[in-house]
């Protein structure tokens, strides 16, 4: 059968739509919280300043590397699930959990809102486990564990530097 020119196929990956709809809702949440602390950790990289300027510019260029390329994993999951992936800052803004900064904290500021924003986006994740695990989506599940893995060993070396 020969499809119409401009229609979409129908997608049957053994999810149904409306799990698709569910899972592809809470990865929109997920990409909203990873754009805004990616955001966020290149602004500190940019404006921190004091005596650990060199090592929280360097280890903040790494993290919000690091999140950038999981921007594009956690949208072309979205995609891959047959919707469309947020990509405003008025899309970012409603979805997210985590509040934007305003102003430019001091150092040991920065890290402790880094903790806060790294722990907010692992139970943002954390959350869609019990979906995608009724659903049988493996590659969501895996997606999930990855950036779980991530933003909890950031948040552990962020809290590091905070003990006396």
């Amino acid at each position: 059968m020969k499809a119409k020119k401009g229609a979409s196929s129908s997608i049957d990956i053994g999810i149904s739509a409306a799990e698709r709809t569910k899972i592809a809702e809470g990865l929109s949440g997920l990409l909203a919280d990873s754009y805004t602390l990616y955001l966020m950790t290149h602004n500190f990289h940019w404006n921190v300043t004091g005596p650990m300027f060199n090592t929280l510019h360097l280890m903040f260029m790494q993290q919000y590397t690091e999140q950038w390329t999981a921007l594009d994993i956690i949208a072309e999951r979205i995609r891959a699930l047959g919707h469309p992936a947020p990509g405003t800052y008025k899309a970012f803004v409603k979805l997210a959990s985590i509040q934007e900064v305003d102003g430019v904290p001091k150092a040991t500021d920065m890290i402790r809102l880094l903790v806060k924003a790294q722990e907010a986006t692992a139970r943002t994740a954390r959350r869609l486990f019990p979906l995608v695990d009724k659903a049988n989506d493996q590659p969501t599940a895996d997606l999930l564990t990855q950036r779980l893995e991530v933003h909890e060993k950031t948040a552990w070396m962020l809290r590091s530097l905070l003990e006396a």
